[in-house]
């Protein structure tokens, strides 16, 4: 399966991920943690998993066939 991370970073420190596996957004700083309760509460979420379905799914599977047609 494929995996998509979108991470929101400031100042090199990562604050904010949304994890495709997990489903929804987990903070990783207190501000972080905020923001991810009211994301995955918001319309946040259903773009993030919306972009998984209309960029990650397609392009992975293009790029999964380039590899296999090498092999």
């Amino acid at each position: 399966g494929i995996e998509f991370i979108d991470s929101y970073v400031f100042n090199k420190v990562e604050n904010i991920r949304f994890n495709s596996t997990v489903g929804r957004y987990v903070g990783y700083t207190e501000l972080g943690v905020k923001n991810a309760e009211a994301w995955n509460k918001g319309p946040q979420l259903g773009q993030e998993q919306a972009e998984l379905e209309r960029f990650c799914k397609p392009n992975a599977a293009l790029h999964y066939r380039a590899i296999l047609d090498k092999t």
